[in-house]
């Protein structure tokens, strides 16, 4: 037996359209074309594929067993198609392909999901690219030009070749677990009482930061390059560090967690920025999620300074 030929596309949709027609003189009329052809068109699918797709012995027409399977794959071939055409037609108009977007692990996981599945309604022809990453590494994406976003946290610079827009911030919570030694104390603790407990810190993959040390008072620490390791960890006593309060409100509330009264720090803000290159500027789709990340920054902290629209000079025309 000869092996499969290639069928056409039009033959595909024209087997779709009877299956969902109900008949071949209904899926005629759909397709304006005379029954003739759609029964033809279907009768060389058949001996494309060396299968027959219909059972003819009935009135109505039934997919064979081979019919049921190939249909899925039919079906799959006209929605991928669809789906191109749609997001040529986009580019077209000038809407870029795809938007990257890297997002510091601090940043509240709720309002991420929320703009994330915002821009995904808005432009659902455009591909999302997402990192989630800490500290610099958010910056040294954007610099080299693996990510156009970038909402990072707190950094000592932005040199001219970005710009960037504070987007609110987070509240660090210095914590331990209820059975750490830091939690049995009472009152303010002595930075120099804390220095002797490890400190739970999350490091960098960057080289941005190397060498700096934010809010490390422990001589001994474990640096940690996940915040979900790091959590863990608290849990279980191993080590007291701060944490971003959306985070860790049900561990306080239920116990799990209590909050550390350092001397030095009771609570600390960790400031959110946006950024992206100027000389790399989003397009319209990546522009859309830079302004819905600004629309709804109160929602990410309390009351701060509101951002107003994306500068001009980081918009792409």
């Amino acid at each position: 037996m000869r092996d499969p030929g290639l069928p056409t596309l039009d033959q595909l949709r024209v087997f779709v359209a009877v299956i969902d027609c109900g008949s071949f003189s209904r899926a005629a009329t759909e397709l304006h074309r005379t029954q003739s052809v759609v029964s033809y068109t279907i009768a060389n699918l058949e001996a494309q594929l060396n299968v027959e797709l219909f059972d003819r012995s009935k009135r109505k027409p039934t997919l064979t067993d081979a019919g049921k399977a190939l249909l899925v794959d039919a079906r799959t071939v006209g929605l991928k198609v669809d789906a191109m055409r749609a997001r040529a037609k986009m580019m077209s108009l000038g809407l870029e392909a795809e938007v990257s977007i890297a997002v510091d692990v601090m940043f509240p996981n709720c309002s991420l999901v929320t703009a994330l599945k915002a821009f995904q309604e808005q432009f659902p022809t455009v591909a999302l690219r997402l990192r989630i990453e800490a500290l610099g590494a958010v910056k040294h994406l954007v610099s080299e030009r693996i990510c156009q976003i970038g909402i990072t946290g707190p950094m000592l610079d932005f040199p001219d070749t970005y710009h960037h827009q504070q987007l609110g911030h987070v509240t660090m919570i210095p914590v331990a677990s209820p059975t750490h030694p830091l939690a049995q104390l009472t009152g303010s603790i002595p930075t120099e009482i804390a220095r002797d407990y490890t400190q739970l810190v999350l490091t960098d993959r960057s080289q941005l930061t190397a060498g700096q040390n934010f809010g490390v008072v422990a001589l001994r620490d474990w640096r940690l390059g996940d915040l979900g390791a790091k959590h863990m960890l608290l849990l279980n006593g191993l080590g007291w560090g701060s944490m971003p309060d959306h985070m860790i409100a049900d561990d306080l509330e239920n116990g799990r967690l209590v909050r550390l009264k350092l001397a030095h720090l009771e609570s600390d803000k960790y400031v959110l920025h946006m950024i992206n290159r100027s000389d790399d500027a989003p397009g319209p789709a990546g522009r859309w999620l830079m302004q819905y990340f600004i629309d709804h920054a109160d929602s990410i902290a309390g009351p701060h300074h509101r951002p107003g629209k994306v500068p001009d000079a980081a918009k792409h025309e």
